[in-house]
C-alpha cells in the first residue's frame, strides 16, 4: 500500500514536471506547428515510458521486461536534463529581463527566448548521449595511496582493487561484467574488496549475468559486502549464490591475511540499514573487528555506506572503503548526496579513519553519467602520516 502511494505521487510529480517543460518550451520554439506537434506527443511518450521503465523489473517476460527498462530508464535520463536546463533557462531568461527593466529598455529578448527554447532539447541530447557513454564504457581505474601511520615494511604497497556498485539488472549484463573482472585481474591485487550493490534483481534472474565473478582473482582473495539493493533484492538468496561463486562474504566478520610475515586485517559489515530488513544482519562495526588480533598495524573495513565511519572510527579501524552514493552518478544530483552521507567521493581523514568512497563501478536506473565518472579503484597502502 505504501509503495503504491509513493508510485501514484512519482506519476503526480512526473506530470506536473512534463507539463511544465512543454509550456515552457514549445510555445516558444521558432518551429512550424508540426514539429510543436511532434514534441508534445515526444513529452506524453516520456510520462508513459518513465514509470514502465521503473517497473519493468516486475513483469516477469523476456525480453520485454528488459526492453521496457531500457526504454524508461534512458527516458529519465534524458528527461532529467531537460528538466534541468528548462529551469536553467528560466533562470537566465529571468535574469535578462530584469537587466533589462533596471536599464528602461523593452523587456522580452524574443530572439534570446527562441533561441534558447530550441537550446534546451538539443543540449540535453548532447548531455545525454555523453552521460550514456560514459556509463556504458568499462569503468577506468583510478589509483589512490592511502598512508598509514606505522605500517610494516612488508606491507608497504600493499594493493586492494575495489569495485562497487556495479547494479548488474535491466540494462547491466554480463559482458558489462567480464568486462570489469578483465580489468581487475589485469591489475593483479593482492585482495579484491567489493562494497555491495552487486545487483538489481532475483538470483533466477541474474545469476547467469553474476557468474562472471567468480573469475575475479587476487593474492588473498576476494571479499564481498552487502549495499541496500542485495535486501531489495533477497538478500540471503544472494549471499549464498556468492559464496557459491568463490566470494568471501563478511557479514559482520574479519578475517586475518598473513602478507610476507604481516599480518593485515580485512573485516566487512552488512548495509548499514540492513537490520531493518533482518535484526540479525544489523550493520555492527565493533563486532567485525572483535577478537582481531591488536598487533595488525592495517585494519580495513568494507562498508557500504560512508555513513558507517563514526562507528568504524570508534572501532579503531585505519581504512575504510565504502560505496553507495555513486559520486551522485549525474549532476544535478550529485549535491544532494550529502543530504544523506558524509562523504560523496574520494578519499578523506575523519576522526583518524582514512574512508574512501567509490564513485561506483556501473550505474543504477538511467545508463548516465555526468560530472561523476565510474571506476575501478587500486588501493595502495604506503608507509606515513597526514
Amino acid at each position: 500500500m505504501r509503495r503504491s502511494a509513493f508510485f501514484i505521487r512519482f506519476i503526480g510529480i512526473g506530470v506536473l514536471f512534463h507539463l511544465y517543460v512543454g509550456v515552457r518550451l514549445i510555445p516558444d520554439a521558432p518551429v512550424g506547428i508540426a514539429l510543436k506537434v511532434l514534441a508534445a506527443l515526444l513529452l506524453v511518450a516520456s510520462l508513459v515510458l518513465i514509470p514502465l521503465g521503473m517497473m519493468a523489473r516486475n513483469i516477469e517476460q523476456q525480453p520485454l521486461s528488459d526492453r521496457l527498462a531500457w526504454l524508461g530508464l534512458t527516458a529519465l535520463g534524458f528527461f532529467s536534463s531537460l528538466l534541468v536546463l528548462t529551469f536553467a533557462r528560466d533562470l537566465l531568461l529571468l535574469g535578462v529581463h530584469l537587466a533589462d527593466w533596471l536599464r528602461g529598455t523593452p523587456i522580452g529578448s524574443p530572439r534570446l527566448v527562441a533561441q534558447s527554447a530550441l537550446g534546451v532539447p538539443f543540449l540535453a541530447v548532447v548531455l545525454s548521449a555523453v552521460g550514456f557513454y560514459n556509463a556504458r564504457r568499462r569503468a577506468p581505474v583510478v589509483s589512490v595511496d592511502v598512508p598509514i601511520d606505522g605500517l610494516p615494511a612488508a606491507l608497504e604497497g600493499f594493493t586492494i582493487v575495489q569495485i562497487s556498485d556495479i547494479h548488474v539488472g535491466p540494462t547491466i549484463k554480463r559482458p558489462y561484467v567480464e568486462r570489469i573482472v578483465a580489468a581487475v585481474n589485469g591489475l593483479a591485487p593482492d585482495v579484491i574488496a567489493v562494497t555491495g550493490d552487486v545487483v538489481d534483481g532475483a538470483v533466477p534472474h541474474l545469476a547467469d549475468h553474476t557468474r562472471p565473478l567468480s573469475g575475479l582473482r587476487a593474492r588473498h582473495g576476494t571479499f564481498l559486502v552487502t549495499g541496500n539493493h542485495e535486501y531489495y533484492s533477497g538478500a540471503d538468496k544472494w549471499i549464498a549464490e556468492f559464496r557459491r561463486l568463490g566470494l568471501t562474504v563478511l557479514l559482520n566478520q574479519h578475517v586475518v591475511l598473513d602478507h610476507d610475515g604481516a599480518r593485515a586485517v580485512i573485516a566487512g559489515v552488512t548495509d548499514y540499514g540492513a537490520g531493518s530488513f533482518d535484526p540479525a544482519h544489523r550493520s555492527d562495526p565493533a563486532k567485525a573487528i572483535d577478537g582481531a588480533p591488536a598487533d595488525a598495524a592495517v585494519r580495513v573495513l568494507l562498508a557500504h555506506q560512508p555513513r558507517s565511519a563514526p562507528a568504524a572510527a570508534e572501532a579503531g579501524f585505519s581504512l575504510q572503503l565504502s560505496g553507495h552514493t555513486h559520486g551522485g552518478q549525474f549532476v544535478p544530483w550529485n549535491f544532494f548526496v550529502r543530504l544523506q552521507q558524509p562523504f560523496v567521493a574520494g578519499l578523506v581523514k575523519f576522526n583518524g579513519l582514512w574512508v574512501y568512497t567509490s564513485r561506483g563501478t556501473g550505474y543504477w536506473g538511467p545508463p548516465k553519467r555526468l560530472g561523476a565518472p565510474s571506476e575501478i579503484t587500486r588501493v595502495r597502502l604506503v608507509a606515513g602520516v597526514v
